[in-house]
């Protein structure tokens, strides 16, 4: 079975730097792809990042190009995104899923519990 589980998440100074983490088990991802969703209060769920796991190639909300990083570590089965240049509008549960289906920006299998991100401003 697929478990996901973030950490990294917390309160953050406007202009500042987070890096999320997603710790994946239950087999072996190398078809995945691995993506990063948030949802901010009264708002959907929207799509950040994603990354797939073999090629290593990603894709990233155009909001978010350039200010946002997704990466991976095979030896950690980790999924990584990291946040720069933090603003308020960044406050968010974000969400680490996963599927197999090839590089999407929809209908992911599986996900995390979340982590609250808090920018302060």
């Amino acid at each position: 079975q697929v478990q996901l589980v973030e950490s990294g998440g917390g309160l953050v100074q406007a202009g500042g730097s987070l890096r999320l983490s997603c710790a994946a088990s239950g087999r072996t991802f190398s078809t995945y792809t691995m993506g990063w969703f948030r949802q901010a209060p009264g708002k959907e769920r929207e799509f950040v990042a994603a990354l797939s796991w073999s090629a290593g190639r990603t894709e990233y909300a155009d909001s978010l190009k350039g200010r946002f990083t997704i990466s991976r570590d095979y030896a950690k089965n980790t999924v990584y995104l990291q946040m720069n240049s933090l603003k308020s509008d960044d406050t968010a549960v974000y969400y680490c899923a996963a599927t197999s289906r090839l590089m999407t920006r929809i209908n992911y299998e599986h996900w995390g519990q979340g982590t609250q991100v808090t920018v302060s401003s």
